[in-house]
């Protein structure tokens, strides 16, 4: 295995061999874990809905755990935050239950990417009402249909979010003699994790990646890239997640613009989307901001708002009310960070399972633990090249990523992070007699020495095997994972709680239409506002 190394794995190793010695290292079995998943609504055929948000279900603007995100048919279902990767998982399947239980004629999609795309228009914004609130939710999502397309809006994905326990981190502060407020001394680990996270996010779609392939309707006019598997799939033969490459969702103006967040602390990750935010983009005036009675857009900027920038992870804070996350985290620093970048896994009626869940805890704690220095412009440049080329050709053989200017073997690479990682498994594992972060990280490295056994690899197995395209592989897991659904038991009390927070829910939205005393365009101006 080559020696050179990106990192110093000297800093990982002492913090390991002291933290191995308190006994408050106990405390990182506190951490608190949730899972964001997003489900296309489909009907018999496979093509989007076009039906309503099912008013079973509750109002998609007020419901905690059941909502829509870009599309009225591209559910999302959230659980709360969890000490225990099980509970996060039950809960994320109960709530799939009461869906089904509440969907007529109609499924899941079981993949990241969608099938039977009819075009834009077959793709409905999600509505949330009639109140200020609402209006601003849908000028947003028909902003980002302008700018960057609708169909490109209807990937579906799942994120995982990570609290570190909060006991923890004055136990990690005091042993690193660290003095500044505990905040602070937050904020900057947590923008530690993220750089690292960036530096070694490849790992991810390598190893998670479900979406080698797409239908030809996804990709309106056809595509030059793409090689054609059968007369309706396009895929690429060692492709990983398709929809982290270039034709998923990007700011496609970063490049002219020079717009860029930057992770150097939270002031200037704050500063930097500040800019996007509030420095215009002519290209965007063309769309306009009323027609019809329509708002088409929040704003001509760069970035209507935080949002609309992509990236595979990102700093949180909980709002109160109609606050900005910029105003969130300045005033009161991060809170948790949300890993955006997993597929849906079509091979798990949950989207996702309990083995990928142990891994990334342990993953993010690495890139915690690890020293992290500061990412420069080549460095960027790196990130984002790495990412891509393990997108679309992650499997190839011999793949070299860049890694501090020089070509380094994906595989040996990927090799040195998990025998690296061994260390914080087994300080996970400590008091757990199945060793679950073990098991998980071992399933993993199985993964890097066979590539064939990752889920994008499996994929375009099981579609040559069968004969299927994508739309009818697709298909066909879906349909599994429905009839996984109707033969899974609700008990009374679980269904009686999400029929509750359906009403609750309702009488929320009605409260908030009826509390609406100002007009949209002063609503939206003193949103920005906000200092």
């Amino acid at each position: 295995m080559q020696t050179h190394s990106t990192l110093n794995y000297k800093l990982l190793r002492a913090r390991l061999s002291t933290l191995s010695k308190q006994a408050e290292v106990q405390l990182l079995q506190d951490n608190l874990i949730g899972i964001e998943k997003e489900s296309l609504r489909v009907n018999t055929t496979g093509g989007i809905a076009q039906t309503s948000h099912p008013e079973a279900l509750g109002a998609a603007l007020t419901h905690p755990y059941i909502t829509t995100d870009y599309s009225e048919a591209l559910s999302e279902f959230i659980t709360p935050p969890f000490a225990k990767i099980r509970d996060a998982l039950d809960f994320l399947q109960n709530t799939q239950k009461f869906v089904y239980k509440n969907l007529e004629n109609e499924i899941l999609w079981a993949t990241s990417m969608p099938c039977v795309v009819a075009g834009e228009s077959s793709i409905p914004l999600a509505q949330y009402g009639s109140s200020n609130a609402a209006t601003m939710k849908t000028a947003y999502r028909r902003g980002l249909g302008h700018r960057y397309g609708r169909v490109m809006q209807v990937i579906a994905g799942v994120h995982y979010n990570l609290s570190i326990a909060e006991p923890f981190w004055p136990v990690l502060q005091e042993l690193e003699g660290n003095s500044a407020s505990l905040q602070d001394y937050i904020n900057q680990r947590y923008f530690d994790l993220i750089r690292n996270s960036q530096r070694l996010g490849w790992l991810v779609p390598y190893l998670f990646g479900a979406s080698p392939a797409v239908c030809k309707s996804f990709v309106q006019g056809g595509s030059s890239t793409l090689g054609e598997f059968d007369k309706s799939t396009y895929y690429e033969p060692y492709a990983t997640s398709l929809r982290m490459g270039d034709i998923g969702y990007q700011n496609n103006k970063e490049n002219e613009t020079g717009i860029k967040a930057c992770y150097k602390n939270i002031d200037s990750y704050i500063d930097s989307l500040t800019c996007a935010i509030t420095t215009p983009y002519p290209g965007y005036e063309k769309f306009g901001f009323l027609k019809d009675g329509k708002y088409q857009q929040l704003n001509s900027n760069i970035l209507q708002i935080e949002n609309e920038y992509y990236s595979t992870i990102r700093p949180k804070q909980i709002l109160q009310g109609n606050e900005k996350p910029t105003i969130a985290l300045r005033k009161r620093g991060v809170k948790y960070v949300e890993l955006r970048s997993l597929d849906v896994n079509a091979y798990d009626p949950l989207g996702v399972n309990e083995s990928q869940l142990y891994f990334l805890e342990a993953f993010l704690l690495f890139c915690l633990l690890q020293e992290s220095p500061l990412i420069e412009k080549s460095g960027r440049k790196e990130i984002d090249h790495n990412e891509m080329l393990t997108a679309h050709r992650g499997r190839m053989p011999g793949l070299k990523l860049l890694r501090n200017g020089q070509n380094y073997l994906l595989k040996d690479w990927a090799m040195e992070i998990m025998q690296e990682m061994q260390a914080v498994c087994e300080l996970l594992d400590a008091d757990l007699p199945e060793k679950p972060y073990i098991n998980s990280l071992d399933k993993q490295i199985e993964c890097v020495v066979n590539p064939d056994m990752t889920p994008s690899a499996r994929m375009l197995d099981d579609m040559r095997q069968d004969h299927e395209s994508f739309y009818h592989f697709a298909e066909r897991m879906s349909k599994k994972h429905f009839h996984y659904y109707k033969n899974l038991h609700l008990s009374a009390e679980q269904e009686q709680f999400y029929k509750n927070e359906a009403t609750l829910s309702i009488e929320k939205q009605m409260e908030l239409e009826k509390g609406d005393k100002i007009d949209f365009e002063l609503y939206l101006k003193n949103y920005f506002a906000q200092q």
